[in-house]
């Protein structure tokens, strides 16, 4: 296979004038004169996860519908909405190797024109194996947002920043998963369902106008002062060496990332896919109602997703070691989600949306911290690959955990109690494992010798 190689810098400065540099301005109280140009980058990011969510989650938002009109069985719907699934995971092995290659500036490009386009031709699908053939294009297509912004936010960011950047850019997917319930049933009530795909997965074109016109490495970007750059270059120099993406795999941190992914994402694909069949089936909530109880669940995720990106960075500044910060940030939001087990349960739809609200935000909180273990864990040209192989991993556990999903609710009359407590309990049992294969997440060293 192939190796791996780190972006080229052509223009990098000295890292060690750099690093004293930023050293000097917050030794001199100019800090503050540090710009802020790496925060509009991340809004991009921000905004590229956004409309993701839009285009995955619109069938989520019609499903009822579709089953109606084109009679799917819950267990056709769990097998069409899988597929999205299994070209993220299969587009995940390579997403992360073509990021680490190319770059994220043309990579981040040809995703998102890749995605738009498979978004669109929903529109075009009549039979099941039409649908499943455009979700998992664009599943493909979409695999390629999250090893770019990851390895966007380790050129853009120091360390220290990360997981806030982390946690803003991942705040966009549930922006996506609000703005969908609003977009989408007043489109398809007033234009047919065919519209809603139409429109949303245009979207993607005018992100991809912003990105090509703002978009540059920050050594070579035009609006990044020499201030910034040397906050961004602020961490100890790493050198960069080619890898075998094979050779990953050999890492215990690498399994804890992955299996961590793999136990984890299923349950926010969960959310996605089966809130409005759960609202439906369980409330009588239909797609002209189905924006509240949507909008209050992904606005407080929004909440955590922001939340637990800060809250691990405030540790560390109290004090705790990157190991004990980030997984004492990860404990809390694994507690916090043990209660979605009586979501069912509930007596009234806002108690059961209270609930799965705290579940969705702690998810968000967990996956801001999550993401960041692999900039923890490894060096930059290497945090692309990885993502991208834990991505697959958490891309095929939501696979078998979307047709487990169809399969149990077409068997015990759409009872969803036992699907909720596997969602209660994923998250204590994945940091666990993480904890048993990576205890102090210690960081990777590859150098010519492990990387032949």
């Amino acid at each position: 296979m192939a190796n791996i190689k780190a972006p080229e810098r052509s223009t990098i400065p000295n890292p060690t004038v750099a690093a004293s540099g930023a050293t000097g301005l917050a030794a001199s109280g100019a800090l503050a004169k540090i710009g802020h140009y790496r925060w509009t980058i991340c809004a991009l990011l921000f905004f590229a996860t956004t409309i993701s969510y839009v285009d995955r989650q619109v069938i989520g938002i019609l499903g009822p519908s579709l089953q109606r009109d084109l009679g799917w069985n819950e267990q056709q719907f769990g097998d069409v909405v899988s597929w999205l699934t299994i070209g993220y995971g299969l587009g995940f092995l390579f997403a992360g190797r073509v990021m680490d290659r190319i770059g994220t500036r043309k990579g981040f490009a040809g995703a998102i024109v890749l995605w738009s386009f498979s978004a669109m031709a929903h529109a075009l699908a009549a039979t099941t194996a039409g649908f499943s053939a455009a979700r998992f294009a664009l599943g493909v297509g979409e695999s390629g947002n999250f090893p770019a912004a990851i390895k966007t936010v380790a050129e853009w960011f120091p360390s220290r920043e990360r997981a806030l950047a982390t946690g803003i850019f991942n705040a966009g997917s549930n922006v996506g998963a609000i703005v969908t319930p609003l977009m989408v049933p007043w489109i398809a009530l007033n234009w047919g369902w065919r519209a809603a795909f139409i429109t949303t997965g245009a979207l993607g074109f005018l992100w991809l106008i912003a990105w090509l016109l703002i978009y540059r490495p920050p050594q070579q970007h035009p609006k990044c002062g020499a201030a910034e750059l040397a906050h961004i270059c602020s961490d100890p120099v790493e050198p960069t060496f080619p890898v075998k993406w094979t050779q990953l795999l050999r890492y215990r941190q690498t399994w804890a990332f992955a299996l961590g992914k793999l136990m984890t994402d299923p349950i926010w694909w969960f959310y996605l896919y089966w809130l409005p069949k759960f609202l439906d089936a369980r409330y009588g909530i239909k797609l002209a109602q189905v924006a509240g109880p949507l909008i209050a669940i992904y606005l407080v995720a929004d909440v955590g997703s922001v939340f637990g990106g800060w809250l691990s960075g405030a540790f560390i500044k109290r004090g705790f070691s990157v190991n004990a910060a980030r997984k004492t940030t990860m404990l809390i939001a694994a507690l916090a989600i043990v209660p979605t087990m009586v979501a069912p349960s509930a007596t009234n739809m806002w108690l059961a949306v209270a609930i799965v609200s705290v579940a969705a935000a702690a998810h968000q909180w967990w996956s801001a911290n999550i993401f960041t273990l692999a900039s923890d864990m490894f060096p930059q040209f290497a945090v692309g690959s990885v993502v991208g192989i834990g991505g697959f991993f958490g891309a095929f556990g939501g696979v078998l955990f979307q047709r487990a999903t169809g399969w149990v609710l077409q068997r015990n009359g759409s009872n969803y109690t036992p699907i909720f407590v596997v969602c209660g309990l994923a998250y204590v049992a994945a940091l666990l494992v993480i904890h048993l294969l990576a205890p102090r997440l210690q960081r990777v060293t590859i150098g010519p010798e492990t990387a032949a």
